[in-house]
Parts: structure tokens; sequence; C-alpha cells
């Protein structure tokens, strides 16, 4: 360990150099603090319409800013990927492209590194805690100290997880694990390791929770808070979100119709039978279900709230450490989701078993299309979907020593790649132009920093997503976007951002428009990704130009 950590020090000081300016190199630059939440929908938090008791996030909000039109990938891994380096995910062979490949197995260039290893030259200490998912070890990414929460299908055990790239052995006897505890833990740990050993250094902290993604998992104290809260259906629940979104200022548009017709993106017919007579594949009418339909739905929904309500306890923790070392209020804080709430509905790793208590280890639940709908209002679709329920995300974000605003909300349209310019240019850090000898590309990314004073729209070209053959395009408020295999829809975002009324057939022009910028951009990262495939393992390059031939 020793000798990796060493060998490690003198990579990063034979790296390029950056330019720092003195303000990031003074004793008050801030800390930094990344929380990411996994398949949390849009209206989840209380600060965003939803009922779930979330009163840490909640706060941060009342007491920093909630942007309404922030952007994430609509998938897990690309979102991961683009956070931290500042590029689309499939710049950097993290997503697919037709023709090209790239995705969950692909390997980033030598050139497109992560946000630490521009921060560290500054004397960031950096740290993670929670799901990697991106590829490479963690502490290869610049980080100092990591738990990677390898295992995704069962939230009570650590067994297939890693601490500092080791994986760990748990206890035969193994008990009380929770896996958004033991995140929380691993991170409150590290904060109290630096406030004794490296008081003098800012952190960066990304911790990114699997909750709550599925498998729904979650301990029987919270889901109690919760058992009969969702026996109205999801209609009433959407309803109810909505108003309250329009109360606080969140959406100025209408709420999307239910799509009755759309299911989960992958269809497992075989889970519908494990799963017994309770699931339900679409979002039908509440009142069309069967009484333990209802029941079971209704249960399934409140495991999710019970793992987002855990979560913001366990938040809730790290600020409180956050604030017993005296560095809360010059820590920035920023909280997001990966992609919208999921209408998947799997059965996978340890299996279900219809006779295990909801939420416990031995079941394997997914929220599904109905309450996913609901999670996500006043948007349209799912993750994996580019419609703006797949790809809308809170963020929060809070800074009592550098934000002045309380309570503010910002409406200009953002993105996860904004996050690296984000924290450079507030620190003053200009990335080299090459990295080794290889040039580094222009990053798409834009600062965030100016709308931390004052609610104002942060200037770009456009904003682009593809994922699995759905495609978007935004310009301004118009936005072009199309599931695989449709045609074009294009929505003016302006008064109708629920995807209500296509303006495709009465402006054919504009789509012409936005459809050429989306296969120029398209085009330009395909060029740039080909540039780059002879650096991905032979046997990864040659499965995904077989798949890209299909």
């Amino acid at each position: 360990m020793k000798l990796h950590r060493a060998l490690a020090f003198l990579l990063l000081s034979l790296a390029p150099p950056l330019v720092i300016s003195a303000a990031a190199a003074g004793n008050d630059r801030p800390n930094i603090l990344f929380i990411l939440a996994d398949d949390l929908g849009y209206s989840d938090l209380g600060c965003y319409g939803g009922e779930i008791a979330t009163p840490n996030l909640d706060s941060l909000a009342g007491n920093g800013l909630r942007f309404t039109q922030f952007y994430n990938t609509a998938r897990c891994w690309p979102t991961r990927g683009a956070l931290l380096s500042g590029y689309y995910a499939q710049q950097i062979h993290r997503d697919e492209l037709p023709g090209v490949g790239g995705g969950g197995q692909g390997v980033r260039q030598k050139w497109a590194r992560l946000l630490p290893d521009f921060l560290k030259p500054a004397g960031y200490r950096c740290y993670h805690s929670g799901k990697w998912h991106i590829d490479g070890r963690v502490l290869d990414g610049g980080f100092d100290h990591s738990l990677d929460m390898k295992n995704q299908g069962n939230f009570f055990t650590a067994a297939g997880n890693s601490i500092d790239d080791v994986p760990v052995t748990p206890p035969a006897d193994e008990k009380g694990y929770y896996a958004t505890i033991a995140t929380a833990d691993h991170a409150i740990g590290l904060l109290k390791d630096h406030a004794r050993n490296h008081a003098g250094s800012p952190f960066f902290h990304y911790i990114p929770f699997i909750a709550p993604h599925f498998p729904l998992h979650a301990l029987p104290e919270d889901i109690a808070k919760y058992r009969d809260r969702y026996l109205d259906g999801w209609e009433k629940m959407r309803e109810a979100r909505f108003a309250r979104q329009k109360e606080m200022g969140i959406t100025r548009t209408t709420l999307s119709a239910l799509e009755r017709e759309i299911g989960p993106p992958y269809a497992f017919p075989d889970a519908l039978e494990k799963l017994g007579p309770g699931e339900v594949n679409r979002p039908l009418p509440w009142g069309d279900l069967t009484q333990e339909q209802r029941r079971f739905q209704a249960a399934k929904m409140a495991v999710h709230a019970a793992m987002v309500d855990r979560m913001d306890q366990e938040i809730g923790r790290i600020l409180g450490q956050l604030k017993t070392m005296g560095a809360f209020e010059n820590t920035l804080i920023f909280f997001a989701s990966d992609n919208g709430a999921s209408a998947e509905i799997m059965v996978r790793n340890g299996g279900h078993d219809p006779a295990a208590p909801m939420g416990s280890a031995a079941s394997y639940l997914c929220l599904g299309p109905g309450f996913s709908s609901a999670c996500n209002t006043p948007h349209r679709r799912h993750k994996t979907w580019v419609h703006e329920g797949g790809i809308s995300t809170p963020l929060v974000v809070h800074w009592p020593a550098g934000i002045t605003a309380r309570g503010e909300l910002r409406h200009s349209p953002a993105h996860v790649v904004d996050f690296v310019p984000t924290v450079l240019d507030l620190l003053g850090i200009q990335k080299p132009r090459d990295w080794n000898g290889e040039p580094i590309p222009e990053a798409p990314g834009k600062s965030l920093v100016p709308a931390f004073a004052k609610d104002q729209t942060i200037s770009r070209d456009s904003l682009w997503w593809l994922h699995e053959g759905n495609r978007a395009i935004r310009v301004g408020d118009w936005k072009l976007v199309a599931a695989k295999g449709d045609a074009w829809s294009l929505y003016d975002l302006r008064t109708d951002r629920a995807e209500q009324h296509d303006l495709a057939a009465q402006m054919p022009e504009k789509v012409r428009e936005l459809s050429t910028l989306w296969q120029k951009q398209t085009d330009d990262f395909t060029a740039l990704a080909r540039q780059t495939l002879a650096e991905q393992p032979k046997g990864r390059a040659k499965a995904r130009a077989k798949k890209a031939r299909k």
C-alpha cells in the first residue's frame, strides 16, 4: 500500500503543471462536497414538492439554492463519468455512439482526467465514499481514500465492496449492516481523519449513495413511517406533489399526462411471474387495480420513501460532522441524482422470495412505472429516456461562506458536465492544454458560479443527449427529443416542460435546425471517439465494434 501511494505521488509530481490562482492557493479555499443519489425522482425531496421526510436536504435548500432545470445523462454510469470529467460520456467512451461503441465497459482516454487530478496540485485531499461505476480503480482516479460500493444487489451486506481498492471480507456472522449507513460511516470516518491529520488542507469529498436504486431494501423502522402513506395511488401523489411545486415556484408549466402504455424500458416477463399477481408493469388507473395490486404497489413506494428518508438521515450525520470540525460554513455542498426515477422491473442478484417481508434482504423489488411517474412529477418518462423525466434532477447548492442567497431558485438550464468547470472556475484553476503530451480537447461544460450570485441564464450553445437510441438537444427553451425509433418531437420548455404539445409539424424549420445541430454534435463526438478507439482494451473494443455493427 505504501509503495502504491509513493508511485501515485511520483506520477502526480510528473504530471503537467496546473495554473493555480492566488485565491486557490490561500487558506480560505472552500471544501467541496458532492452528494449523489441513485435513481432519485425529481420531486422526491421535500424541497422539490415531495412528501418524503428530507429535513436535512430541505435545510440546505432553505439556506442555499435550488436549480429547477438541472440535467443528468439519463443513466448511472454516463452521469458519473460526465460529472467527474466534465465531458459528455460519449466523448470519453463511457456511453455508446453509433458505429463506435462505448458504454459501461468503456475506458476513458488518458487525457480524460477526473477532477481530483486538477485539485490535488492545489493542495486538496480527495475522498470517495459510495458507488463508483466509473472505469478504473478509484485511487487511480486521484482519490486518497475510497469505499467502493460494488455490491449493488443487496443493501444488507458488505460482501463484494472494496476499501482503498482492496476487497472487503465481511465477518461470517455479519449483522446490522446497511449500505446507506455504511456509506455515511465511511465518509464521517474520513472527515474525522482529515480534521485530525490534514486540518490545514481543503478537501473534495464525493459521496454517491446507492439509495434509492433497486432492489428496494430498507430498514423496518424506516418503512413503518410510510406503510400506509401511498394507498391513495400514484395519481393522487402526482397531483399533490405538483400542487406543492407550483406553490414553491419549482415548475411554471403543466403536469404531464400519465402515459398508460409506457412500461419498463426492458422486458423481463419472468420477473413478473416471480413477483406475483401484485406486480403491474404499466401505470394503469389506480382504481382499475385489484386490492392486492394496490397494496403491493403502495408497499413498494413505501420502501422507496424509506430509502430516501434514511439517506437524508445519514446526510444529516455527515453535515453534523462538518459542523463538529468547524468546516460547515466553508464547505460548498452539492446534491443531485444520477438520473430520474426508474420504471425498471427485474429480479437478479439473490432473487426474490415472495414470502419475505417487502424491503428485506430476501426480497427483490423495483419501483416500476406507476410510482416512478409520480416520483418524476411533473415530467414525462423515466430513467434511460431523455424526455424530462429521465434527465431532470434536483440540484441543491449550499455554501454559507460564499453564497449569500437563502432559499432562492435558479432557473438556468445546467448539466452535470458543468460541475468540473464550476469548481475550477471558483478556485481559479486552469486545466493544462495537454496531459503527458496528449492534447486535452475542449470540454463542453460551463461554470455555474455566476448563477450563485443571482438568477441568470448561463450562456451556452446547446445541451445534448444520447442514450440507447434515445436522443435530444436543447437550445435555449427549445427541446428536440425522440425515443429510440421515433420521429423527432419539438417542445417549447418555457411553457411546456411537461412535453405535452408537440410543435414539430407546425415548425419544421426549427426541427431541421435543431436536428442538424444534434447530428453535428454527434458527428464531432464520434470523430473524437474514433481517434482514441485504439486505446481501448482489445477485447472490449472488438465487442463494442461488433455490437455497433448489429
